[in-house]
């Protein structure tokens, strides 16, 4: 039990859970959050509330952001701009097959730590990019730091529009990526076309695992498609599963109409039908 908020860092981005502490700031406030560099200034998108939920382990606010971490923020803003194009122009003039999607620019202030830029690219090769950190790091006067992004980091951080009108999952609320799999894909019985079962990154969509469990656990209760089944109206077998409906479609052995049954009704008849099968 305690009290937990959400920030962000950049506008509609992913949103980071904190304990806020003593402070209590509103929607839209700009706070000092814990980052592995230092407190970094981030938006308050959801403000503090008390939950009955276990959330220990949450880093704590730092406090509400003054003028001097907004005025740093902002500057660190435009220099993140100014040395993208710069590393543009260089990979360009080297080039290497690889497109800067992200930097991330951290100045703490401190003449004896120097900055530290983190440019995040995409490759469909390894790259050779040690003569290009060196160039970046005496064209920006920085230490330089190049990540290469997998595909669905890459639709992170740069989010998009998903299949459902919304913004993608992994862009706002996704913490980590967890493994979706073709299986999921036949127990939810979707088409397996790739355009209508792919995400922004062209893998299989996250949300795919939101419902399978639902899928799992239905199936694992009601009869197989086909399967001979006692119901209300009288016997029959089944046609189809409705899990979103919680219900079962079974053809009528005595009149071979479709008729739509509760699955508590189906699986009731079945268990009492199997209790006195020798």
């Amino acid at each position: 039990m305690g009290w937990i908020m959400a920030v962000t860092y950049t506008p509609k981005g992913r949103l980071y859970y904190l304990d806020p502490g003593p402070h209590r700031p509103a929607v839209g406030d700009f706070v000092l959050a814990p980052t592995d560099s230092g407190p970094e200034v981030a938006q308050v998108v959801w403000a503090p509330e008390y939950v009955a939920d276990d959330i220990g382990g949450l880093s704590v606010c730092a406090g509400p952001a003054g003028p001097a971490q907004l005025e740093r923020d902002d500057a660190n803003r435009r220099r993140r701009a100014e040395i993208r194009v710069s590393a543009q122009r260089l990979i360009r003039e080297s080039g290497l097959p690889m497109k800067v999607v992200a930097v991330d620019w951290v100045d703490v202030g401190h003449e004896s730590d120097r900055p530290t830029a983190t440019f995040y690219f995409t490759s469909v090769t390894r790259v050779d990019f040690r003569q290009l950190v060196r160039d970046l790091s005496l064209t920006l006067d920085c230490k330089v730091l190049l990540t290469q992004l997998g595909a669905r980091d890459n639709a992170r951080i740069q989010g998009g529009i998903g299949p459902c009108g919304r913004e993608t999952c992994c862009s706002t609320f996704l913490v980590d990526f967890e493994p979706v799999t073709m299986r999921m894909v036949r127990d939810q019985d979707l088409p397996v076309n790739p355009m209508k079962i792919s995400g922004a990154c062209g893998r299989l969509m996250c949300c795919l695992k939101y419902e399978h469990p639902l899928y799992a656990s239905f199936k694992a209760d009601v009869p197989a498609v086909g399967e001979p089944v006692e119901t209300p109206e009288g016997p029959g077998r089944v046609l189809a599963h409705d899990v979103p409906r919680d219900s079962v479609v079974i053809k009528l052995t005595a009149t071979g109409q479709p008729k739509v049954c509760d699955r508590a009704s189906v699986c009731a008849a079945r268990k009492a039908y199997d209790s006195r099968r020798p």
